[in-house]
């Protein structure tokens, strides 16, 4: 049976279709999901992530037993700051994507997927054995809303008496929000500005409900996880389960900046990766844009005179481009010759190969 997060009955109000994911009884939409899309690009969206891990290291080495279980150089993240990061197996295949904040000298937040939690959080308590650290996952304990958009810093504002205009891009700091005490953290997922706000649970609700009321004028929308997936394609972000998966390295999905092979020490995945960093990819994630109106989704062949030469591992119609959109895993030696298509119900869809992201804000 399918989880609910603290916010289901504010769904259920809202008159939200619920789906299955993840093991989640999520809200797919509240209405339209273009006008969800496009509230977030021109004003703002309001999002339940609640389904999503939160797993704490803490003691006087967590820091160096994140650098152990993880591709990042998390050890020098000053405090209130935050990193995206990668945790890997030992042949540098990729079991998630994490964003992890560092609260305070000795205590760092780990946020994970909602499908993979279990598993770092297992990893992560495993990989930290011998080092003076604590693992725990509290991922049970916090909601997570998220309000994104250029007018999120308007509606928080009003919210709290924490600087949030202060608060730089990947950082976080504690403060109070419509009552309830938050860890506000600048980061996101649709290629906006905008706040993700962690309160343990018994604030979920009138957290969303404050937020909801003081962004009403303002022209914030709630969002589901159909908006939330084509903000993100057009931003260019990849997904578990799509562009990165347990076959591929951060070099595979063109993200091998993210691992750190000058920090001191070994890490899990360490050789794996210096062999993959040392041949090259023959593959490569690259943006789609498609020149007629069919869209390319995931799953779909890549061609080139008829024979696949990839795969997309996302797509869908862009609201910000009017045209269908995708990313895809393609052989160099395809991207090399060109005459791409997308192979859609029986024929060949030409594509123009572009680079990503699609969609990248005004500052």
């Amino acid at each position: 049976m399918s989880r609910s997060t603290p916010l289901r009955g504010v769904h259920e109000r809202l008159g939200a279709t619920l789906t299955d994911f993840a093991g989640w009884q999520m809200p797919l939409r509240y209405g339209s999901e273009s006008a969800e899309h496009n509230a977030v690009r021109t004003a703002a969206g309001l999002f339940d992530l609640s389904h999503m891990g939160e797993i704490f290291v803490t003691g006087p080495q967590a820091g160096e037993a994140l650098d152990h279980a993880l591709v990042g150089h998390l050890s020098i993240l000053g405090p209130g700051r935050a990193r995206y990061t990668m945790i890997v197996n030992e042949d540098g295949c990729i079991l998630d994507d994490l964003i992890v904040y560092r609260l305070d000298e000795d205590r760092y937040m780990v946020v994970a997927n909602a499908s993979n939690y279990a598993v770092a959080a297992r990893e992560l308590a495993a990989r930290s054995e011998g080092y003076d650290a604590r693992v725990t996952d509290r991922s049970d304990e916090y909601a997570l809303v998220a309000v994104q958009g250029p007018r999120a810093a308007e509606i928080l504002r009003g919210l709290t008496d924490a600087d949030v205009d202060g608060l730089k891009y990947y950082a976080i700091l504690p403060g109070v929000v419509a009552g309830a005490p938050a860890m506000i953290a600048r980061t996101g997922y649709t290629g906006e500005d905008g706040f993700e706000l962690f309160v343990l649970n018994e604030h979920a609700v009138p957290l969303w409900d404050a937020l909801a009321e003081a962004g009403r004028d303002l022209g914030l929308v709630p969002a589901g996880l159909s908006a939330r997936d084509t903000l993100r394609l057009e931003a260019g972000m990849p997904l578990y389960g799509n562009e990165l998966t347990s076959s591929a390295t951060p070099f595979d999905a063109g993200l091998g900046r993210v691992v750190r092979f000058d920090k001191p020490g070994d890490f899990v995945g360490r050789s794996a990766l210096e062999r993959a960093a040392r041949n090259g990819a023959t593959r490569r994630l690259v943006g789609l844009v498609a020149r007629g109106r069919r869209v390319p989704r995931h799953g779909y062949p890549v061609t080139r005179e008829g024979a696949v030469v990839g795969e997309v591992t996302s797509g869908a119609p862009s609201q910000s481009l009017g045209k269908p959109i995708a990313m895809a895993y393609v052989t160099e030696d395809a991207l090399r010759e060109g005459g791409l298509t997308v192979g859609i119900r029986g024929s060949h869809e030409p594509v123009d190969v572009v680079d990503l992201p699609f969609y990248r804000r005004s500052k």
